[in-house]
């Protein structure tokens, strides 16, 4: 798919970190593009910044996110493009014992449901209302394609560490998904990948001890650092680019292989 001016994004978690990168790299290529996010504040100023326009969008509410995709369409018209990097994690045992009081404790599931509304439900809802949308599209090539969809996943997709249950197996479902999904939407000439970060230094991280982040970084097999935005920004474009690319999830992560914790 050849991006210009005519066409239109939607990014999720758009305000800032993996999301705020591709939606810089996809309008320096004149697309135009709608940030969906909790972050006011940052939204807004991004928007502003690339002429875009910011959605205030849960992407675990149905209604939100209806709302969100005609105020965006509204504006920047159907949306060829989407990419999904709204997501989050937490951090618990699905058994253990408290350390002061030894006292038997499981993963609490108010918590659990959470991650997966939010990094799968949240993920499939928005890649169903927009795929919908880009069916009411004419094809921008001689092949019939109609649109892209990027998806942000994990490599703890296929390694999660110590703690992570509920976010691997929300990734998890993210990578499971990506190819029934292409092979739903063959038909209507829209394709569909998702990228597998490893350890991306975003503004979740940035918070870390500068020591936390260099042990991270010595992980790396190669580079030995973080990965930045603009590399998961760069494949995000080029899958979106090269109309052979369908139904695949890649990692992105410098060779590493997670250790248990």
């Amino acid at each position: 798919m050849e991006l210009n001016s005519s066409m239109s994004a939607v990014i999720t978690g758009g305000s800032s970190g993996l999301g705020a990168a591709t939606a810089r790299a996809l309008a320096s290529k004149g697309v135009k593009v709608a940030l969906f996010d909790l972050n006011v504040e940052a939204g807004e100023s991004l928007a502003a910044e690339l002429g875009g326009i910011f959605c205030a969008v849960d992407v675990t509410s149905q209604d939100a996110c209806e709302a969100g995709f005609a105020k965006a369409r509204a504006v920047n018209g159907q949306e060829r493009v989407l990419i999904n990097c709204a997501g989050t994690g937490n951090a618990f045992k699905t058994a253990g014992r408290d350390k002061k009081t030894g006292a038997i404790k499981t993963f609490p599931m108010d918590k659990f449901e959470l991650i997966v509304q939010i990094n799968l439900l949240g993920t499939f809802r928005c890649i169903a209302l927009s795929a919908a949308g880009m069916m009411t599209l004419d094809p921008c090539d001689d092949h019939g394609e109609r649109g892209a969809i990027v998806n942000t996943a994990s490599v703890a997709a296929q390694d999660g560490q110590m703690g992570q249950a509920s976010y691997a197996a929300s990734k998890a479902g993210v990578v499971g998904m990506t190819l029934p999904i292409a092979r739903d939407l063959m038909s209507e000439g829209i394709r569909i990948n998702t990228i597998m970060p490893g350890i991306f230094d975003t503004p979740l991280l940035q918070s870390a001890p500068d020591n936390v982040k260099e042990a991270l970084a010595s992980s790396v097999p190669f580079p030995k650092r973080l990965g930045v935005p603009p590399e998961f920004a760069h494949l995000a474009v080029a899958m979106v680019e090269n109309g052979y690319f369908n139904g695949e999830s890649v990692r992105l992560d410098g060779a590493i292989r997670m250790a248990p914790r």
